[in-house]
């Protein structure tokens, strides 16, 4: 297979997984919430009280806690277990091609270089 080919194969394939097995989550749930007004642009004027009357800047403010974290990536997990296992189900992929559609609109993937250099310099620290 040639690699133009091969890219936009991933590419095709990327934006699909990304789709039904990533955006359609619990992620769906953080997204829906009210976005705070920033006038800054930055959301360095933004601010969270919590329960203790603490204000925490927005940006240093932990938007998951352990449990939705946990939660959120073995939803994701087994998402993209069920993807591969169910990959060559003729039903299965007629669903795929339904949302292939919609993800077909999306920004062509590229490369995280980042993403490379962690893993050649051995970099990735395991999450908490």
């Amino acid at each position: 297979m040639k690699p133009a080919d091969e890219e936009r194969i991933a590419a095709r394939l990327a934006k699909l997984m990304a789709m039904i097995c990533v955006r359609n989550t619990g992620i769906e749930d953080l997204h829906a919430g009210t976005v705070p007004v920033t006038h800054k642009g930055d959301y360095s004027d933004v601010f969270i009280t919590d329960a203790d009357g603490r204000q925490i800047p927005w940006s240093d403010a932990s938007h998951l806690d352990d449990d939705e974290m946990r939660n959120l990536m073995r939803q994701i997990v087994d998402r993209l277990y069920t993807f591969h296992l169910k990959a060559d189900d003729a039903e299965f992929r007629d669903h795929l091609d339904r949302w292939l559609a919609v993800a077909g609109r999306w920004d062509e993937p590229k490369l995280d270089e980042a993403f490379l250099a962690t893993i050649a310099g051995g970099e990735a620290k395991p999450p908490r």
